[in-house]
């Protein structure tokens, strides 16, 4: 889920009417529902204030449609500085009023406003600064940074007791607000994009009008790069806090000192091809046939800062060097966007989602398909994930063709998007993580170059031995291991020898991909095997659609264990010589293997 993606929170039925007009007027808010009381929500909860104080954590914007009482109790236990806030809002059942209850000049406000026109109510904004001057001091717009945000209450403050304001620098967020500017006004607000400590009842302003542009050797410390940068800026006067990305060549997308470098600084890291950093040659201060005769274009540090900052910039640090790298500062005419400039190092999620329900997907998975751009998938891990899919672009790939559906992944994040793999179960057990490295790793056999200098992640899941596993008991509570039983990658000799093996070491075994519409007799072998290693007793469990409708699990005798009890989509996991079946008084059947627990309490009585 995407992390500044709206939740409105509902605990009744009634407030359901209530709870999907706010959201669609917010676009791409979800309704989480209290799931004893709530049928047809995107997410549903079991403890009220856990939920809400997890998405409070996690910064999500909060819509709440019940008692603003309620809402406090619950929060209050993780309320602290209000700076870091999420946005939080009380909506009444009826529409008719919103309350933004903190986070107001971090989009409480503008939340609250929104939902109140949708639903043709009253939002109730109660922030001075708002409600007289029509600007927010304290929380200025994007591209814009308050240099002290301490000193912006005693101002406001000033400002509400009457005092007008004298604007050094221009911005247009303030000059078409209903301030008192003043050419003798007592309070100073200063524009710049020089570093400032300002002075009593002043605030400084920095607009993000500074790009700055990093070359570097591969392997460049990214100690160095950092020192470098903040050495260029101080020793040019400049704020830190005016720059708005750091840009080099996409040959450096993958170079960690420039990611450390815009990591330092709280920025993006964009990158130019050699020839958009070629373009800006005419404009260039220290233009080098050395640096186009190695990688195709005049200068790095100082094309790919007046490529950010556009055809109105000026360099205002031109390139400087250390003993691995180069930096150069460009300065535009307005704030840069920096999702405007370059392009970002792609990111692909490999991301395991479990067997397919919301109860069962990580955090970090929700939160990866959340944030990308783009989720490639066989069509019904995709269909598991369609809570999360909204305002994303889909590939869906057929069962089969994995090595497409994954080279796709790659050249997408290659060109600069955020990708999300959606693989079911663990993406790493029998899924497409271990193929995605492999791509990578066959070098120009594999995928692009600029595809292998996409940043990877890989987000574990409940696969789906773990979850046959807890729907029987504990059949792993030793030793075991994982076989596929599929031979269209790996040969059937290769298999038995693996099944031999796990059957001599007295493995608890899971079998994957155990069948399928042509393949029928590599169970019923294994099952050969095992059997003269193990006792027809021994316990099976046979387990499909875990965490889905349809689920099934049962448990039969490896000596009665018929091939067409199994379809492609069941696990199969057979005990070893210890695994035993436990009866309880319900009168159901549960498998566990044990550790040897009563026999290291003999041997201490025995001691």
């Amino acid at each position: 889920m995407a992390l500044n993606r709206p939740a409105v929170i509902i605990l009744t039925e009634s407030a359901l009417d209530a709870a999907r007009r706010a959201a669609a007027a917010l676009d791409d808010a979800e309704i989480h529902g209290l799931e004893r009381r709530v049928d047809g929500c995107a997410v549903t909860f079991a403890d009220a204030g856990e939920h809400l104080r997890a998405l409070f954590a996690a910064g999500r914007p909060i819509v709440a449609v019940f008692s603003l009482g309620a809402l406090v109790r619950l929060l209050a236990p993780v309320l602290g500085d209000k700076r870091s806030d999420p946005p939080v809002v009380v909506l009444s059942e009826d529409g008719a009023h919103v309350i933004p209850v903190l986070g107001g000049h971090h989009g409480a406000n503008d939340l609250a406003r929104r939902i109140a026109d949708a639903l043709g109510g009253t939002a109730a904004v109660t922030t001075a600064g708002d409600l007289r001057f029509g600007v927010a001091l304290d929380a200025p717009p994007a591209g814009w940074v308050l240099a002290d945000p301490g000193a912006a209450k005693a101002v406001m403050a000033d400002l509400l007791a009457g005092a007008s304001v004298r604007l050094d620098g221009s911005a247009p967020w303030i000059e078409t607000s209903s301030l008192p500017i003043a050419s003798n006004g007592e309070v100073i607000i200063t524009v710049t994009a020089k570093a400032r400590h300002p002075g009593p009842r002043e605030l400084v302003y920095h607009p993000q009008s500074l790009v700055v542009g990093v070359g570097c050797e591969r392997g460049c410390p990214p100690d160095e790069l950092i020192a470098h940068v903040g050495q260029a800026l101080a020793d040019a006067g400049l704020a830190p806090q005016a720059v708005a990305a750091v840009v080099s060549l996409d040959l450096k997308a993958d170079e960690p000192a420039v990611h450390a470098v815009a990591a330092a600084l709280g920025v993006p890291a964009r990158f130019f091809s050699a020839a958009a950093l070629e373009a800006e040659t005419p404009r260039l201060a220290n233009p080098s046939d050395t640096v186009f005769a190695e990688v195709g274009c005049h200068g790095v540090a100082e094309g790919a800062a007046l490529a950010a900052a556009g055809p109105d910039g000026a360099l205002v640090v031109a390139k400087v060097k250390s003993q691995r790298a180069t930096c150069a500062v460009a300065l535009s005419s307005q704030p840069v966007d920096p999702a405007t400039v370059g392009q970002a190092r792609g990111h692909l999620a490999v991301v395991g989602i479990g067997p397919g329900s919301e109860a069962w997907r990580s955090p970090e998975a929700s939160a990866l398909i959340g944030a990308a751009d783009d989720l490639v998938g066989y069509s019904l891990y995709l269909d598991l994930v369609d809570d999360l899919a909204r305002g994303k672009t889909r590939h869906d790939f057929p069962l089969g063709g994995e090595e497409d559906r994954v080279r796709h992944a790659l050249e997408l994040a290659g060109q600069g998007r955020a990708v999300a793999l959606v693989c079911s179960g663990d993406a790493g057990i029998y899924a497409m993580a271990a193929l995605v490295y492999e791509l990578l790793d066959r070098g120009e056999g594999g995928v692009s170059a600029a595809a292998r200098r996409a940043a990877v992640t890989v987000a574990p899941g409940i696969s789906a031995l773990q979850a046959a596993a807890a729907r029987a008991g504990a059949p792993l509570g030793h030793d075991f291991c994982a076989i596929s039983l599929s031979d269209l990658l790996t040969p059937w000799a290769v298999i038995e020898r693996r099944i031999r093996a796990a059957a001599d070491g007295d493995f608890v075994v899971a079998f994957y991909n155990p069948v399928s519409m042509r393949r029928r007799t590599q169970l019923a072998r294994a099952r050969e095997i095992l059997l003269t290693r193990r006792a027809p007793a021994t316990p099976v469990i046979l387990a499909a659609n875990l965490g889905r409708p349809g689920e099934t699990r049962s448990i039969v005798n490896l000596g009665d264990l018929d091939v067409d009890q199994v379809d492609m989509l069941t696990v199969v996991i057979v005990g070893s010589s210890e695994t035993r079946v436990l009866r309880r008084g319900d009168g159901i059947d549960y498998v566990y293997t044990p550790r040897g627990y009563a026999a290291k309490a003999d041997r201490e009585l025995a001691s």
